[in-house]
């Protein structure tokens, strides 16, 4: 609903999001948009203040969390080094990543539950501040000498226990803040932070950890601060009827959701298994000391390759969404970050991998973009915080226990046997799930279905197929 200020630029512009302005007898009048309310004739989701300060709040959090990733694997590889061979060392490194995934399975299908019967704001609140503090007592520990193996995995533990509640609670707050219609624009621009976060953090843990770790550590932690700072700002949303269902049979209608539903369980089930094989990021400490010889300076840049390549297909997603075939895209998308991935692992000259890494990230962005899309459109909103839960089991899994299996192959097979296996088992992947799921394959637009259930979906995937081909 819109409604107009005559008034000169006041403070309720920062409340209610002013879109543009027009003459009324020599008078400037500024249109506003309810955060809260319908928005029509709205051409970008940061004229929403809601969605303006959700994106800042994303923002600070993914530079915080991406330094904790680069931080934290430096540390524990570079320690496990001091008493261990590579291979022993590696495999340590994959055992961070099983810390975080096991808080999060066992507690991702609840958050879910909680995330569709409590305010989301606040889910996020709790879980960024909560991340916050662990970065702070690694900060304090880095600065008092007394950081430990130990203590790397007991916080790992517990930002694994933050994670499992916000995943759920953010995904399933993003579609309440924009329009439908302008759901997977809006999320490009939240994939946008994602990468943004992931091009700065890396090398900014880098070098402030050049500095003192304590000082990685503990910036890391007001960048979380912020993030929740920003996550007050926003303003209350529409939220979904509450459930009459017992949280037992919440979660199991959601999960039946899930698996009754072939677009969404063949969109996270693809995400899951070609990125657990194909998880060479697991591996860059490993690389950046002992493949390409390049240290700590050199890790900064490497991780932040992927996120460079796509943060620049993000931003071109939200300039020219993609409209027509998007589920062959994906197939596509996903082929080629097995095929980059293998070429990251046998190269050994850090321009090379440089580029191998910037195009599995661009290849990655372009089918998360497309997945996430499907998956928000293809559910109702009183289940969005279930099938986000389910999800971020596939995700975590697909990531974290991915650094598990990269673990365990280096200590098998060493660090490049262990990613150019991992690639070529993300493409066989691809093509297992093209033929399995040929009603995702088939998927032409985004367009969000009249009626929530499974059949009606998949119904309307069809008829865009026969329009398609007519």
């Amino acid at each position: 609903m819109l409604f107009v200020s005559l008034t000169p630029f006041p403070l309720s512009r920062l409340a209610c999001g002013a879109v543009g302005k027009e003459t009324r007898g020599g008078k400037k009048a500024y249109l506003f948009i309810s955060p809260a309310l319908p928005y029509h004739n709205v051409v970008s989701p940061f004229a929403i203040a809601n969605f303006r300060a959700f994106f800042a709040a994303r923002l600070a959090a993914n530079v915080a969390s991406a330094m904790l990733v680069v931080v934290v694997g430096w540390q524990v590889y570079d320690l496990a080094r001091a008493t261990m061979s590579t291979r022993d060392a590696a495999f340590l490194l994959g055992m961070i990543g099983l810390a975080e995934f096991v808080p999060l399975f066992a507690l991702s299908l609840v958050a879910g539950v909680v995330a569709d019967r409590l305010d989301r704001r606040w889910i996020a609140r709790g879980a960024n501040a909560l991340t916050a503090a662990c970065a702070g007592v690694l900060g304090l520990l880095a600065s008092t000498g007394g950081m430990t193996l130990v203590a790397l995995f007991v916080v790992a533990v517990a930002i694994g226990v933050a994670r499992a509640f916000a995943g759920p609670a953010i995904s399933a707050l993003a579609p309440n803040l924009v329009p439908r219609e302008m759901l997977p624009r809006a999320i490009a621009w939240n994939s946008m932070s994602w990468q943004g976060g992931a091009v700065v953090g890396p090398p900014l843990g880098a070098l402030l950890y050049a500095v003192s770790p304590a000082t990685s550590y503990l910036t890391s932690a007001g960048l979380f601060a912020v993030a929740v700072a920003c996550l007050f700002v926003v303003g209350a949303v529409p939220r979904p009827p509450r459930s009459a269902l017992s949280p037992w049979r919440a979660t199991v209608e959601g999960l039946k959701f899930v698996r009754h539903n072939q677009v969404v369980l063949g969109a996270i089930s693809l995400d899951l298994f070609a990125v657990l094989f194909g998880g060479a990021t697991a591996m860059l400490p490993v690389y950046a000391r002992d493949v390409l010889h390049v240290g700590v300076a050199g890790l900064g840049p490497l991780r932040a390759a992927p996120a460079v390549g796509a943060a620049l297909t993000a931003l071109v997603l939200t300039r020219l969404p993609i409209r027509r075939h998007v589920g062959i895209k994906m197939f596509a998308c996903v082929g080629l970050f097995g095929v980059a991935t293998v070429g990251f692992g046998v190269s050994t000259w850090l321009p090379l991998s440089l580029g191998c890494l910037a195009v599995l990230g661009a290849a990655d962005m372009v089918s998360v973009y497309i997945r996430s899309s499907l998956e928000q459109l293809y559910t109702p909103d009183a289940m969005r915080g279930r099938v986000s839960a389910v999800a971020g089991v596939f995700v975590s899994a697909s990531n974290e226990l991915g650094e598990f299996e990269s673990g365990v192959s280096a200590a098998w097979l060493g660090p490049v046997g262990a990613v150019v296996v991992g690639g070529v088992g993300a493409v066989i992947v691809t093509i297992l799930w093209a033929w399995w799921f040929p009603i995702l394959r088939r998927a032409d637009r985004f367009v969000a279905p009249e009626d929530g259930s499974p059949v009606a979906m998949e119904t309307d995937i069809q008829a865009e197929t026969r329009e398609t081909a007519t």
